[in-house]
């Protein structure tokens, strides 16, 4: 089966393209994608070149891990059916051509996916695009859920992964986080906490401190606002080696941790938090796009400081 897809064929040369499907087999669904969303995280390393070698990487591939759609062919063995409304966490499901082989890491952004349904979630068909956004939120779940995590009192950081992990943190039930952000485009649409300029913050005895911005240097700052035996959380993701003076570090106990990605209980946990209506995941998308216009969107979702989601809507596309 013939699909199109967003293929990014070098660093920064993307556009729709044709690729072709595996079968499918009986452990497999056919979905539909109708929403697929684009990551300002390790999809920009990829568009950019930037990214540091990594498992199943290569060009031409098809981006994107955050992907919704429609349950078309489901295989025997699958448990689902079609019509059913499902996330999809990206597919490795396209065979070699010409192009020789047309790398799925991640493999979201394609209007046809065939995938295992041991990795896809069921969603509520009222979510619409919005259930693309499921593995940012399970990420962000996981940075505060995972094993001797602490819920964080900081956040650095008010894009879309910041949010959700402020908005998850309340839907767990402890006190409104403080949030920085020191781009005045990203310091309004907090729901229930705070934003300010790190400038205008004067406290220094923050328990534990998480950054979803994965900006450079931050961790010597970030040692310096936390109290004794407090914790820093790196959940961004960096490129280049860290570094940070021990001796400031020493003198308060620090602990250093890494969140790493989400893990399919952590899906299932954020699902049920958007079912219960603890977790809202509106305000969040704020651009949306065709993909026959993938190339301007990318380059938008990468460099616009007011573009926190981009969204590639597939049921448009004709």
């Amino acid at each position: 089966m013939q699909t199109e897809a967003i293929i990014l064929s070098a660093p920064r040369q993307l556009a729709l393209g044709q690729v072709a499907l595996k079968p499918a087999g009986p452990g497999d669904l056919l979905v539909r994608i109708d929403h697929s969303g684009i990551s300002t995280g390790t999809e920009k390393l990829f568009w950019s070149g930037e990214m540091p070698p990594f498992p199943g990487m290569g060009y031409p591939l098809v981006p994107g891990y955050e992907a919704a759609g429609e349950v078309i062919e489901a295989g025997r063995d699958t448990g689902y059916k079609p019509g059913e409304r499902v996330f999809v966490p990206g597919a490795n499901c396209f065979e070699a051509d010409e192009r020789g082989p047309v790398f799925g890491l991640f493999g979201g952004a394609s209007r046809m996916l065939v995938t295992d349904a041991k990795r896809v979630t069921r969603i509520d068909p009222g979510m619409g695009a919005s259930g693309a956004l499921l593995a940012l939120a399970a990420t962000a779940r996981h940075a505060i859920a995972g094993p001797h995590a602490s819920l964080p009192d900081l956040i650095v950081g008010h894009g879309v992964l910041g949010r959700l992990i402020a908005r998850i943190t309340l839907a767990m039930g402890a006190p409104a986080p403080m949030v920085w952000d020191v781009n005045p485009a990203r310091q309004s649409g907090a729901q229930g906490y705070a934003v300010s300029h790190p400038d205008a913050d004067t406290r220094r005895d923050y328990g534990c401190i998480i950054d979803a911005s994965g900006a450079e240097g931050l961790i010597d700052q970030l040692v310096g606002r936390i109290a004794r035996n407090g914790e820093v959380v790196l959940a961004g993701f960096y490129t280049k080696p860290l570094q940070f003076a021990f001796v400031p570090a020493f003198m308060r106990e620090a602990r250093l941790r890494i969140a790493a990605e989400w893990q399919p209980d952590d899906l299932i946990a954020t699902r049920d938090l958007i079912d219960a209506g603890l977790l809202s995941l509106d305000g969040l998308i704020t651009h949306h796009a065709r993909p026959a216009d993938a190339a301007a969107a990318y380059e938008t979702a990468f460099s616009d400081a007011d573009c926190l989601k981009m969204i590639l809507d597939w049921e448009t596309h004709a």
